[in-house]
């Protein structure tokens, strides 16, 4: 009895070990290699509170004011496929009611410009690429992939130090859950400014470094667990000015219970963390889960076809060396 595998059993065998073997591939390799830290960034986060600004025209601290802080994100892709990093530059700037819209930033409150460059598996921070300031710690626009339940080293930039983030459990975001972190910044000489004396209390001096003097009364910020991406941000920022070795504020430049993510960017950012999470949760988990199980199946099918092949007819012993003799 003749036997042959038929072409169906072939097709099912071979397309069962391909599953087989693309579901540990889309685990171990693709997955990990998605889970990068995107080079062409191009967003806005808007963040807005009430509190107290100081009023250069009129020289004087104003309660009440509205204030907004938009930071513009763009990545630098030239720079991030030559070095390998994220290389984003990172513009922030706060405005009152008076300076909103700003056609040039320069024209706001205040406004920085810094170029922020990470590795893209690991978030932490890579000295290159015109890098400005230099800077530690481990999240900053950001948190690293995977999210851990643990406390984190915060960058605060207006510090120019870390702030140790305190885990403090699960928060929903616009119906989206996340990791709460929280932090505190004690008042902390930043640096020196220089101004007339008498908007520090010496009238006699016409010019003196003030020193600047920064203080952040609550840091919270909500990350997704997959992504890092953060879905929620506030701050309760004071910053102030004293004299020269003064221990008393003696203006205040800003100062706000909290500033935080509009409900637009709240959104936004809850948005963006479900689409990428998706991603990456189909390619770690849903369709190597399913191709293994499929393709198991298409295997054992498969096999079983091939290991019974096709029966055909029995064919006469020598047939084919048999031939007519003449009469």
């Amino acid at each position: 009895m003749r036997r042959s595998a038929s072409p169906l059993s072939l097709t099912l065998f071979g397309a069962g070990v391909f599953l087989l073997v693309l579901a540990p591939l889309l685990v171990w390799y693709v997955q990990p290699y998605a889970k990068r830290t995107p080079v062409d960034v191009d967003t806005t986060t808007v963040f807005t509170g009430t509190g107290r600004s100081f009023d250069v025209g009129r020289l004087e601290t104003v309660d009440g004011q509205r204030i907004t802080i938009t930071r513009k994100v763009r990545g630098d892709v030239a720079d991030s496929l030559k070095s390998g990093n994220a290389v984003w530059d990172v513009s922030t700037s706060v405005d009152t009611d008076a300076t909103l819209p700003a056609s040039d930033t320069r024209d706001s409150l205040q406004w920085t410009l810094e170029r922020w460059v990470t590795d893209r598996r690991t978030n932490e921070p890579v000295h290159c690429c015109r890098e400005s300031p230099a800077f530690d710690g481990e999240a900053y626009l950001k948190f690293p992939f995977d999210v851990e339940e643990r406390d984190y080293r915060w960058w605060d930039g207006t510090l120019g130090g870390v702030v140790r983030l305190r885990y403090e459990g699960p928060r929903t975001v616009q119906g989206y859950e996340g990791l709460r972190f929280t932090g505190t910044v004690p008042p902390t000489r930043t640096g020196v400014r220089q101004v007339p004396g008498r908007l520090v209390g010496l009238p006699k001096t016409p010019q003196v470094l003030a020193e600047e003097w920064y203080a952040n009364s609550g840091i919270e910020l909500v990350a997704d667990r997959r992504t890092g991406r953060i879905l929620y941000a506030a701050i309760g920022p004071r910053k102030t000015l004293r004299a020269p070795g003064s221990s008393e504020d003696a203006v205040v430049l800003l100062e706000s219970d909290e500033i935080a993510f509009t409900d637009d960017t709240q959104r936004q950012q809850v948005d963006l963390a479900a689409a990428d999470s998706r991603k990456l949760e189909l390619l770690g988990r849903t369709v190597p889960l399913a191709a293994g199980a499929l393709g198991a199946v298409l295997a054992l099918v498969g096999g079983v076809l091939v290991a019974r092949g096709r029966r055909s007819e029995p064919e006469a012993p020598n047939a084919h060396l048999m031939t007519k003799q003449p009469v």
